[in-house]
């Protein structure tokens, strides 16, 4: 019997691409049952994403260990009929296609709600179930320009700069989705009751910016890139190239990381204009700049190795990878894959100290687990091969 959290939750993922088969993702690694329900012959767009491992798209990989999967093609009545006969036995399902495809499809919360009244559905979409951008499409810089996050997101001088990973899908959809659906778990304990999560990458994106946004309703004054405390508008919390063309992150926000800073440098005469404005943070910058182009990165590394005054690397994934913070971490983790070899992924980042989670299974084979699956409602070998014949698997 395993130990981990959620051994006896089982998820039906009806989601594709990122933010849904990440949130399902978090929750097999934490224990979880999740079955992975894909379009017969087509299955999830990632897998075909390049690059590829050798069938399998590496995105796709990264995104779907320890799930099952089956074929369902939903729009045919026998589909969704073995679909709502999952449902009984399950305790949430995950889906992410625009507001109202799935009361089309006949499974929306009403529907699941007749077979298992303690079914919890959560439902991931751009915009949320409702409003006037419901039914539009988006993706994550739609999310991040309209809550207001990529206009603070550059330089001074520049246009806004696209952020490196999807904020909006995995911060305001993914884990704000894994939050919820944990917490629906907690209630039903509670309530016996299931619910409907309604899960807007919008709205979570937006949720985000709490603290500045609690601010403007203070003050009424427009936030600019590099303006504010944590976004390059002081030196002692900013980015320096160094003499190869690299880069090194200082961070002192806090006085005393400041000073450390600043002694080490021997520049002593800095620490009193930590917090300039103005002309005077301008030339503050200036002076660090110059400074940090004295040397190579790896200089500096060795130079603030035993400072405490929060400067690291600026890390490419090769140097990210092999970072002796994140391998002590156990941060990777190894999987065997039946048509990929042995391939190694990131870890889950938590650690529980008496419900660890764990990776049990390799990401799926497209309908790999059809014939298992099956099986457990009822239906023979003969009648699964007659659905796969008739393409509804």
């Amino acid at each position: 019997m395993s130990n981990a959290a959620l051994s006896d939750i089982r998820v039906l993922d009806l989601s594709r691409l990122l933010p849904g088969p990440y949130c399902s993702m978090t929750l097999a690694d934490l224990g979880a049952e999740v079955i992975k329900i894909e379009e017969p012959g087509i299955g999830d767009y990632i897998r075909a994403f390049p690059p590829k491992l050798n069938k399998e798209g590496a995105i796709f990989l990264a995104l779907n260990r320890n799930k099952k999967s089956i074929t369902l093609d939903l729009k045919k009545h026998r589909g969704r009929d073995i679909f709502l006969e999952l449902v009984k036995n399950a305790d949430v399902v995950i889906e992410g296609f625009r507001p109202g495809v799935i009361d089309k499809l006949g499974i929306g919360y009403s529907n699941l709600k007749e077979r298992n009244p303690q079914i919890i559905l959560c439902s991931i979409s751009s915009y949320g179930q409702d409003g006037p951008y419901a039914k539009k499409a988006g993706h994550d810089l739609n999310f991040l320009s309209i809550a207001g996050i990529t206009k603070l997101t550059g330089t001074k001088e520049g246009k806004p700069i696209i952020p490196g990973v999807q904020i909006g899908d995995i911060g305001g959809g993914s884990m704000l989705a894994t939050i919820c659906i944990l917490t629906a778990i907690i209630a039903r304990e509670k309530t016996g009751a299931g619910q409907y999560i309604d899960v807007s990458m919008l709205d979570g994106s937006f949720a985000w910016l709490s603290a500045y946004i609690g601010k403007y309703l203070v003050d009424a004054k427009e936030n600019k890139p590099s303006g504010e405390m944590l976004s390059g508008q002081f030196a002692c919390y900013n980015v320096y190239k160094t003499k190869d063309d690299e880069y090194m992150a200082l961070g002192a926000v806090e006085p005393q990381f400041w000073s450390s800073f600043c002694k080490a440098i021997k520049r002593e005469d800095l620490i009193k204009d930590q917090y300039a404005t103005g002309e005077r943070a301008e030339k503050l910058i200036f002076e660090v700049e110059k400074i940090f182009l004295e040397n190579k990165k790896v200089e500096w590394i060795n130079f603030f190795k035993d400072v405490d005054c929060c400067c690291e690397p600026v890390n490419n994934f090769n140097e990210a990878i092999s970072h002796p913070q994140l391998l002590s971490r156990n941060m990777f983790v190894e999987i065997d894959h039946p048509t990929e070899g042995r391939i190694r992924q990131v870890n889950f980042p938590g650690k529980l100290s008496d419900t660890p989670a764990t990776v049990r299974l390799a990401p799926p084979a497209l309908g790999q687990h059809n014939e298992e699956i099956l099986q457990t409602l009822g239906l023979t070998k003969q009648e699964i091969t007659q659905l796969a014949n008739e393409k509804i698997i």
